[in-house]
């Protein structure tokens, strides 16, 4: 597309931005829960999509972002004025966490543990305030929803589109970097080897699936396989890991099993999104933590290797005689 007109390249843009918000949000919506009467979503993934595509694409996005919310809220309700503000609001939302990570000067590679720290308390928990507030407001203001239940509903609303981009942007980010981005250098401890991978892998799929769907409550078991896979596989490992236990977690929420069996709506909400949003929390910036450190001492070791060729180098010109004596001290030859 580089040697295409501008406009078509703009086009395609939208129209891809948009089809991929709006596949997001039919995806999120396949698993919904009812609290105090308002249909919300545990992760909303179009938040992380959106917020994505503005730290790749930056403000281009806004129209295809715009225009994906717009698809979601027809497909789901009848067009009204109160559509306007649900279209405000969802688009403002991550165009705002983009603003603040770029202010901030966030790194797409999150590498660092301030990268992990901004994209959680300021592109999820801050940039999400909007979102919330606006599709809350419009459901008080329509009579949607009682007064009393606003609390509850807001934080549900709060923490699924925080959770959608806490989970989804850092995959979106590590597929994006994958195609487009630069190699890592090596690392000098050598990469997991495929079956420590595999055996990961295999841990995992029966691991979570029990720990999620136990009446046993054994929700915890899950954060021993994030460190595993943050110390070896670090942001890709521990980030696949957090979606898997998250997807199985929600499922079974919604199916009120396992762990939320016999719970009402509001502590099944509670429930889960404290266990997603820990999970997530932890597995972004342990990885963060791991690989920052793992960064930094490839810079010492590279000025050791760089300080250590430049005392060899002296160390030889200081044994060379000078220019016109020989090594024995005779005169030159005439």
């Amino acid at each position: 597309m580089r040697d295409r007109p501008r406009a078509v390249v703009f086009g395609v843009e939208t129209l891809g931005v948009a089809a991929c918000y709006y596949g997001a949000g039919r995806l999120g919506l396949l698993r919904r829960l009812v609290v105090e009467d308002a249909v919300v979503t545990p992760v909303w993934p179009p938040t992380g999509v959106a917020l994505a595509f503005l730290l790749v694409l930056g403000l281009r996005a806004v129209p295809g972002i715009a225009l994906g919310v717009l698809g979601v809220v027809v497909s789901i309700s009848t067009p009204a004025l109160s559509t306007l503000g649900v279209l405000a609001g969802n688009t403002a939302a991550p165009v705002l966490a983009w603003l603040m990570l770029r202010r901030v000067g966030f790194r797409d590679d999150l590498g660092r543990l301030r990268d992990g720290l901004a994209l959680v308390f300021l592109g999820a928990l801050t940039g999400m305030l909007v979102s919330a507030t606006t599709g809350v407001a419009l459901l008080a203001a329509t009579d949607k929803i009682d007064t009393a239940a606003l609390p509850l509903v807001w934080l549900a609303w709060w923490t699924g589109d925080a959770m959608g981009v806490v989970i989804v942007t850092p995959l979106l980010l590590l597929l994006y970097r994958a195609r487009r981005g630069p190699p890592r250098p090596p690392d000098r401890t050598g990469p997991p080897h495929r079956i420590e991978a595999a055996a990961l892998t295999a841990v995992a799929c029966a691991l979570v699936p029990l720990a999620t769907q136990s009446s046993a409550s054994l929700l915890f078991l899950v954060y021993p396989l994030l460190i595993w896979t943050a110390l070896r596989f670090r942001l890709a490992g521990s980030m696949l890991c957090a979606l898997f236990a998250s997807v199985l977690a929600t499922l079974a929420a919604t199916d009120q099993r396992g762990p939320f069996a016999a719970l009402t709506d509001a502590e099944i909400m509670i429930k889960l999104q404290a266990f997603n949003g820990t999970m997530a929390l932890t597995a972004l910036l342990l990885s963060a933590v791991i690989t920052e450190q793992r960064d930094t001492r490839r810079s010492v070791e590279l000025a050791c290797r760089e300080l250590a060729e430049a005392l060899e180098h002296l160390t030889a010109g200081a044994g060379e005689p000078p220019p016109g004596r020989s090594r024995t001290g005779d005169d030159p030859p005439a």
